[in-house]
């Protein structure tokens, strides 16, 4: 059995989490499961806790439960472990490094050891190829659009087993929009999983298997896009503006 094979059955769980910042209760009692190679999506308003969750999974907040990715417990770990371990993280604030080339930026996000990793920098570009032409122009000059596509890509160079993306759509153009759907099927038929944070819906329904809506820092839907669309009490209460 190869490395890949072994590190694409892993399963992420969390279970009954709850998450603080300082004496604030954010989550309460979070329990979601992401399959290797699923698409699953987090839903909710703004406020929701859906940030929150993935912030937490890449251990970046106070929390107590159980966060699993396979037999490994998260809980208590540092991002950069978590990291090394399989799970990718984009933040919705893409965090580039503005004075570096972009494929200076890619270079960085390169895991070194291991096992041969599923991308390359001629995948990355492929996929974009807006980023091939500008792979010596400076990311702090990229469009938000451009930017949004080297964050998604420099974290897929750390090659990931699973990847956590926070409102990747956010503020693009409809064609990137698109790009972005596209890239995010391409990463389930190479063994990604992906939790995906997206506001909308339309997207997040179409690539997903399965979806979770939260409201307050709670679950309160879990089902596949069909159950969804097909729930107008939960779309109207949790989703709608």
């Amino acid at each position: 059995m190869s490395e890949h094979t072994v590190g694409q059955r892993r399963s992420l769980q969390l279970d009954n989490v709850h998450a603080f910042y300082g004496k604030s209760h954010v989550l309460h009692g979070v329990t979601l499961r992401v399959a290797p190679g699923e698409i699953v999506s987090l839903l909710g308003r703004n406020g929701s806790g859906r940030s929150t969750t993935v912030k937490t999974i890449m251990g970046q907040v106070d929390a107590r439960g159980s966060i699993k990715f396979g037999e490994r417990e998260l809980l208590g770990h540092k991002a950069y472990e978590i990291a090394h371990w399989g799970l990718g993280y984009v933040p919705e604030n893409r965090d580039i490094f503005p004075k570096l080339t972009v494929h200076q930026n890619l270079l960085l996000g390169q895991k070194s050891g291991g096992r041969k990793p599923r991308w390359n920098f001629e995948d990355m570009y492929r996929m974009f190829p807006r980023l091939k032409e500008r792979q010596h122009t400076e990311a702090g000059v990229l469009s938000g659009g451009e930017q949004q596509m080297l964050t998604l890509c420099r974290t897929l160079m750390g090659d990931p087993d699973l990847i956590m993306i926070d409102e990747p759509t956010e503020g693009l153009a409809p064609k990137i929009v698109e790009l972005v759907a596209d890239y995010l099927k391409a990463l389930r038929e190479r063994g990604v999983a992906v939790l995906l944070v997206e506001q909308k819906l339309a997207i997040a329904l179409a690539i997903s298997a399965r979806c979770y809506v939260m409201g307050h820092g709670r679950i309160v839907f879990e089902g596949t896009p069909a159950e969804l669309r097909a729930n107008s009490y939960v779309r109207k209460e949790w989703l709608e503006v």
